[in-house]
This record gives structure tokens, C-alpha cells and sequence, in this order.
């Protein structure tokens, strides 16, 4: 195999997860939006701070947000003002660290969640499942259900993993 030849094998493989994930997120998207008024980036941010904890490191900073929910920071700061005067985030600074800023799910963000949450996976059953009919996804369909099987017996896997 010549080097041109894997370098177009492996375009065609990157097409084809962008492609899965276009159509994961689009079908994500409106059914979110449809029924609880959300975009994909902002149940993916209450997502992300809902699992924050009282422990060491349980806390994300901003940067730390804007990672976990791959968005530059300004688009973060932008995203959580959205959903601040929304009432479903508070901002609070840092205790130990006057400097840093933390955000935190409000009780009516977890209650959103909540009611957003099935609605979520029962959109991504659905847009798996028509991938997997895509002879061209159906590779990486198997590929995101072994994910999600190793992934199940690692606590640490689900402690801030980006949605």
C-alpha cells in the first residue's frame, strides 16, 4: 500500500466518523430543541456540571468547561450566560482562589436535565440506529457501542467526559 493510498483510506475513515457525528448531533439537536427548548452544546454543559462533586478537583474552572464541552472560552462564557439568565446555572467564586470562577447547575437546571436526558438518549438510539444501517457506519456504530460497553465498567470514564 502505497503512502497516498493510506493517506486516502484514512480521509475516507475521518469523512465517515464526521459524517456520523453530523447526523448524530443534527437529529440530538432537534429533538432537544423540539422538546425542551435546548441546544445540543447547552445539555452537554448542564451535563458536564452536573457531575461535579464536593471532593478534590470536583469543581471545573471555566477553562476547564470550555474543554470538557470543546468550545473556546469566550463561546463558554457566552453559552453559560445563555443558560445564567435562564435561571438553570449560578456563577460563585472560587473559595480558595479569588480568581477563579465555578458554575453550578441550579435545582431548575437539574430538573431540565432530567426531563432532557431521555429524550437525549432516546435521539441518539434512534440516529445509531439509522447509521447502523449505513453500510459505510455501521463500523463506527459498533466501534461507539464498545465505547460505551468498556466505558460502563470504569467509574472514572463518566466523571467529566465531554457529551
Amino acid at each position: 500500500m502505497t503512502a497516498d493510498a493510506a493517506l486516502t483510506g484514512l480521509a475516507d475513515g475521518w469523512y465517515a466518523l464526521s459524517l456520523l457525528h453530523d447526523r448524530i448531533e443534527a437529529h440530538i439537536e432537534r429533538a432537544l430543541q423540539t422538546g425542551h427548548d435546548l441546544s445540543v452544546r447547552e445539555y452537554s454543559l448542564l451535563v458536564v456540571l452536573s457531575r461535579q462533586h464536593d471532593g478534590p478537583g470536583g469543581h471545573l474552572r471555566m477553562n476547564q468547561v470550555a474543554e470538557a464541552v470543546v468550545l473556546s472560552q469566550s463561546a463558554t462564557t457566552r453559552l453559560v450566560t445563555r443558560l445564567e439568565d435562564r435561571g438553570l446555572l449560578q456563577r460563585y467564586l472560587c473559595p480558595d482562589d479569588r480568581r477563579g470562577i465555578y458554575t453550578d447547575v441550579t435545582p431548575p437546571g437539574l430538573a431540565l436535565l432530567a426531563q432532557a436526558r431521555p429524550t437525549h438518549d432516546d435521539a441518539l438510539s434512534s440516529a445509531l440506529g439509522q447509521a447502523a444501517a449505513d453500510p459505510e457506519l455501521a463500523p463506527l456504530v459498533a466501534a461507539v457501542e464498545a465505547l460505551n460497553t468498556s466505558s460502563a465498567r470504569s467509574p472514572r470514564a463518566r466523571q467529566y467526559r465531554p457529551v
